[in-house]
């Protein structure tokens, strides 16, 4: 288990480890020798802050993650963590606002890395219509309020697939980032009853779109819409905030929902 009290070499043998990657397999990869590497891990040597980020980058460490070895080695941290509000963020905000209003009429939010929603177009307000208002205050969690008996749950058609496929999710960034919030958030949603409406396991479901994606199925009064969603990362973000920033985009599956999406962004006011 990872944890913030450890070595410098300790924590990147934790992470090479979590990659599942042997000493010979990254020391060949970062390009220095197993017996340097080897040093490094067992404390007989102290890595470099340039070696910190060296195989930081070779273990695709999560930012910051990669200040917490650079303090255990002695170094300060490199990467900034600001609030979205920050002065410094204005074109990045406005660049994400315009990502998301290009998406309209279909939904997109950003959310962070704890799924707390940070930022949402127009399409998103009219699904929510008629949830506990309870569940819509701020901090947002958007898995929580997917999940949730009082949120989204009872609304999903295909309750118990999208349900696997949250869970599942988030087991594969629990996976890549070692969150403890992440952890405890999984926990969580792994205790939420299934709605006594819920349909039975449904198996077709997993090769739905040739196996592409799992729809979300919502339930309104129209019908129900079904989505597919996709995800968008700022791969090339230097600070901790913006590189954990998520636009989570919802398109249509099929015409109808499509026509129904257009029908209500045109009608608004």
């Amino acid at each position: 288990m990872i944890k913030t009290s450890d070595s410098a070499g300790d924590l990147l043998r934790a992470w090479r480890h979590r990659r599942r990657l042997s000493q010979l397999s990254l020391a060949t990869e970062a390009e220095i020798s197993q017996r340097h590497l080897s040093f490094i891990e067992s404390g007989r040597a102290m890595p470099s802050r340039d070696m910190v980020l060296h195989l930081s980058e070779y273990l695709t460490i999560p930012l910051r993650e990669r200040n917490t070895i650079l303090l255990a080695a002695g170094f300060a941290p490199v990467y900034r963590e600001r609030p979205l509000d920050d002065p410094g963020f204005t074109a990045a905000r406005h660049a994400v606002d315009m990502i998301l209003e290009g998406h309209a009429p279909h939904p997109a939010l950003a959310v962070n890395r704890q799924w707390v929603m940070v930022s949402s177009n127009r399409s998103v307000a009219p699904l929510l219509a008629g949830i506990d208002k309870s569940q819509l205050a701020p901090p947002l969690n958007v898995l929580r309020l997917s999940l949730h008996p009082d949120g989204l749950a009872p609304r999903i058609a295909n309750f118990r697939e999208w349900r696997t496929h949250i869970l599942q999710r988030l087991e594969r960034q629990i996976h890549a980032s070692a969150d403890a919030g992440l952890i405890a958030l999984l926990e969580e949603l792994k205790g939420f009853p299934i709605p006594p409406s819920a349909k039975p396991w449904q198996p077709t479901k997993t090769a739905t779109f040739g196996g592409l994606a799992i729809p979300l199925e919502l339930i309104v009064d129209v019908g129900v819409l079904r989505f597919i969603s996709t995800t968008t990362i700022f791969g090339t973000a230097v600070d901790i905030t913006l590189a954990e920033l998520t636009i989570e985009s919802f398109f249509p599956a099929d015409t109808f929902t499509a026509e129904v999406m257009r029908q209500q962004d045109s009608g608004r006011p």
